[in-house]
């Protein structure tokens, strides 16, 4: 069985870490396949969202300590070694991702959850960047992620304790989008996926994805995210998804969105 597994269906492509026995814990070989998943699923049309989740009744519980060696042993090659071997992060996507964490998520399993944009998680299942209890340090990035989705308060004491919480307490810190119960938390993140596929713009989404995620990565001032909008809106009024858009809402149908993100894209002006 591989590790990760994929399934592309009404414009949304299902990402599942696939170790299920091992309750997912995450593997070089896993990762090296949601790698390669996120690109291909970036630049195919047919895709309009992303959702990542994992199979059986846990999200991913970390790094696999199961094997001969182990992860967090020294390297072999230092010169090769990379703490965020996720790449690219979802977050660097122009297709929306949504992770459906479905149950346990800790450490890694975490971390790359916080990449995405939108996080469903089960309202009683268990989670910790949980590094710093096993002698390393957090990694894919969550010392930028976390203070950014959460703030440096929260993030400070979920980085530096390692400790667990639940979903009430992701809600409430802005971890969350939601939290559901953990058997609904796939359902409704299809939900979500497939209402973006089917009545959200494609070139919308990555436009304003990319705006996003920009403006947080680069720390963009009020005035230049006027003037980045400003210029976005240029690439896509008169288009014909803009009108598509208009007609299909006066006359109350789902929009035929005809744009193509992966042959029309052309990447933001840089600062």
């Amino acid at each position: 069985m591989p590790d990760l597994t994929v399934h592309v269906s009404d414009g949304v492509a299902v990402l599942t870490l696939n170790r299920p026995d091992r309750r997912n814990a995450y593997t070089a070989a896993m990762g090296a396949s949601l790698n390669k998943a996120y690109v291909e699923c970036d630049d195919d049309d047919a895709v309009r969202a992303i959702v990542l989740t994992g199979a059986g009744d846990a999200f991913c519980a970390g790094a696999d300590f199961s094997s001969a060696t182990r992860p967090f042993d020294a390297p072999g090659d230092a010169d090769g070694f990379t703490a965020s071997p996720t790449d690219p992060a979802a977050f660097e996507l122009r297709t929306p991702v949504i992770a459906a964490v479905n149950g346990h998520a800790i450490g890694i399993g975490l971390t790359i959850a916080l990449q995405a944009d939108i996080r469903i998680m089960a309202a009683d299942a268990k989670y910790a960047v949980a590094q710093v209890r096993r002698g390393v340090i957090p990694d894919c990035m969550s010392h930028w992620t976390l203070p950014h989705i959460a703030g440096v308060a929260v993030a400070a004491d979920l980085l530096l304790t390692g400790r667990t919480f639940d979903g009430a307490e992701a809600v409430a810190t802005g971890i969350a989008s939601r939290a559901v119960p953990a058997g609904a938390v796939l359902d409704e993140a299809l939900r979500v996926a497939r209402d973006i596929a089917e009545n959200v713009a494609p070139m919308s989404a990555a436009l304003s994805k990319r705006l996003l995620w920009d403006t947080v990565i680069k720390g963009y001032p009020p005035r230049r995210v006027a003037d980045l909008e400003t210029d976005l809106h240029r690439r896509v009024m008169g288009h014909a998804d803009a009108r598509e858009g208009v007609e299909a809402f006066l006359a109350r149908r789902t929009p035929t969105w005809t744009r193509s993100v992966s042959r029309d894209w052309e990447p933001l002006p840089e600062s």
